[in-house]
């Protein structure tokens, strides 16, 4: 018999807005079973950075900001709103790149994105913007044991977020928190089809993960901020999204 590996990735459907507060790891049991889902033993819950931040209250009002005078000089060669580039240096550990309409920062969390994740897009008002997760890895952490408590299956949780590449056009998903899967897979020293053992290979799990589920998600009104993935050919294991920062001393182009 021919094996026929497959992966399913299904969107949680009805998830509703989400406000500063609500019970996501609730909702999400709620939308599971009224689509007669069930968690299972090495399923891993990819949900957006965006539902996450909500419950969390990471909403900022820019009526509220005042900028620094470091973020009135940026505003101008960014040509942005001092007050978003404001809450976007209170994310920052350090500018990286600017240019008219794009600011590149090395965030709070050590990733390196546009706008350190803030973001107006579905986002209700004008003047709102949404910031990432205080700490995704915990927030992750927290939702994955609210799901395990109640479901008693092992799983694995990844917030994903949408992410630019250098030398790359275009955003993928990408994993900002993760609980429970390997953020990073070390395949070195396994053989390739011909005996060859790997010498420098590692995977971004966690981060092929989210750009697989990201397909579903969407990026405008599609309004899927939950995927299960059930079938992933790796056993679960602890891991983090901090895996997958490459340190500076790696970095060639820093």
């Amino acid at each position: 018999m021919t094996d026929h590996p497959t992966i399913q990735i299904i969107a949680i459907p009805g998830i509703p807005l989400i406000r500063a507060g609500d019970d996501l790891a609730a909702m999400l049991l709620d939308r599971l079973i009224a689509a007669d889902l069930r968690l299972q033993d090495g399923d891993v819950l990819v949900v957006t950075s965006k539902i996450v931040s909500k419950a969390e209250g990471r909403a900022v009002w820019l009526h509220d900001v005042v900028p620094s005078p470091q973020a009135t000089e940026l505003a101008t060669v960014c040509q942005k709103d001092p007050r978003l580039i404001e809450v976007i240096l209170r994310e920052s550990k350090r500018v990286l790149r600017t240019r008219p309409g794009l600011i590149i920062v090395e965030d709070r969390r050590g990733f390196v994105c546009a706008n350190a994740g803030v973001d107006h897009s579905n986002v209700a008002g004008e003047d709102w913007v949404l910031c990432l997760p205080e700490d995704p890895d915990r927030s992750a952490l927290m939702l994955r044991r609210q799901l395990e408590a109640v479901t008693g299956a092992r799983i694995g949780v990844i917030i994903a977020d949408s992410h630019g590449r250098a030398f790359r056009m275009g955003t993928v998903g990408v994993a900002v928190g993760v609980a429970g899967v390997a953020g990073l897979l070390d395949l070195r020293g396994r053989p390739d089809l011909f005996g060859y053992r790997l010498q420098v290979t590692q995977v971004g799990l966690a981060d092929e993960i989210a750009a697989a589920a990201s397909l579903l998600m969407g990026q405008a009104d599609e309004a899927r901020p939950a995927v299960l993935v059930r079938g992933m050919p790796y056993p679960l294991r602890e891991g983090n999204a901090q895996e997958l920062v490459r340190p500076r001393e790696l970095d060639l182009f820093r």
